[in-house]
């Protein structure tokens, strides 16, 4: 008796989480433009991004007064929200996917909370008196810091109009949270000094102090001598704190325990004026707002940034060689990943997927493309 044809094999099983992921030293070197979304005129700038914790969103904020909402997943513009009457800028993802948190440019100094569903508000939270220089959100909980030239650092709840704590320091433009959400980090520019705060004992003195300036380079004849820092970021394993820079010797990569410069991260190229954001400490701003152009790798190990004179990237490896160059620890980009269009006057990782975004008066997103090689410098 014949036989009918035998049944199809069983499908393959779902791959599983190895499986869809890469290692990011198999890919950093690969990583291309994948995506670009312009923005509605030539003379706008984004001056910040942010991925939502999900990493399936990616907001920006721009220079006219918009609020621009991308899927990261679908490679694609979602919606334009708009803040024209008070501007908007330092736009960071709450928790929930739904709602941002953003710094107002105008009218007042007030934080807006707002919802991207409908474009509506939800909060306000008033009390500086003088630019808002950075937000941090708690990685744990729904509290976050607001760092402002009305020399004030404030810590707020979601939940509240009212500030939970204030700060009262000199100059304090940046602030970051440790990965563990129980430590602080505050840069004071005038001071050329980080201070770490325990966040349960956030109103004693910092039980942590980096005095910075033995790694500052001299200032230029007729400049001022206040640093040009422009983001302070912890490692995601907590071991480094990098003082992102716009001076020409690079950026600072700190021990996040003893405050000890492991290396400077200097750009291969002197940065050209315009290329690079003004930092907090320049009043009036010389160029657009900005929130630093470099980000640390969700390992810890790479950090991406400007290359400082042309639309490239470039990596360094915070593992890599260190040389001693005129008595300075020093790390050179390990490569640089190629861009013909845009400048990464902003970059950001995407902290739940290998891929970055960069933005000036473009955002472009980044992935890893297996047909190319990694370029050296």
């Amino acid at each position: 008796m014949a036989q009918g044809p035998s049944p199809p094999p069983p499908p393959p099983p779902p791959p599983t989480d190895n499986d869809k992921t890469q290692k990011t030293s198999d890919i950093i070197g690969t990583l291309r433009p994948t995506k670009l979304f312009k923005l509605s005129k030539s003379d706008t700038y984004v001056t910040s991004l942010d991925f939502d914790d999900e990493g399936l969103l990616l907001i920006a904020a721009c220079s006219d007064s918009s609020l621009q909402l991308y899927s990261a997943q679908d490679g694609c513009h979602r919606k334009t929200l708009l803040s024209q009457k008070y501007g908007c800028h330092l736009a960071r993802f709450s928790h929930h996917s739904e709602s941002v948190i953003y710094a107002s440019t105008k009218v007042d100094d007030t934080l807006r909370y707002l919802s991207t569903h409908d474009n509506s508000y939800i909060r306000y939270f008033k009390g500086h008196s003088g630019t808002v220089t950075d937000i941090a959100l708690s990685p744990r909980d729904d509290t976050f810091l607001s760092c402002s030239t009305d020399n004030t650092v404030r810590l707020w709840n979601l939940k509240s109009q009212y500030a939970q704590a204030r700060l009262n320091l000199s100059t304090p433009y940046l602030a970051a949270y440790d990965p563990s959400a129980t430590v602080i980090a505050v840069a004071s520019a005038s001071t050329s000094s980080i201070l770490l705060y325990d966040v349960r004992n956030y109103d004693k003195p910092p039980f942590a102090t980096f005095d910075m300036r033995q790694y500052d380079p001299p200032p230029a004849p007729g400049g001022n001598n206040i640093p040009e820092w422009t983001k302070l970021e912890f490692s995601n394993d907590g071991k480094s704190l990098l003082v992102t820079t716009n001076h020409v010797q690079g950026h600072l990569l700190l021990d996040a325990f003893s405050g000890e410069l492991k290396a400077h991260l200097p750009r291969p190229y002197q940065p050209t004026w315009g290329i690079l954001r003004s930092a907090p400490s320049i009043t009036p701003p010389k160029t657009p707002l900005g929130q630093g152009d470099t980000s640390i790798s969700p390992d810890g190990r790479y950090v991406v940034g400007s290359s400082g004179a042309d639309r490239d990237a470039v990596v360094w490896d915070t593992q890599g060689r260190v040389s001693k160059e005129a008595e300075r620890k020093v790390i050179r980009p390990m490569c640089s990943l190629p861009c013909d269009r845009g400048k990464g006057a902003v970059t950001l990782w995407n902290h739940r997927y290998n891929m970055m975004a960069t933005a000036d008066t473009e955002v472009i997103m980044w992935l890893p493309d297996e047909h190319v090689g990694m370029k050296p410098l």
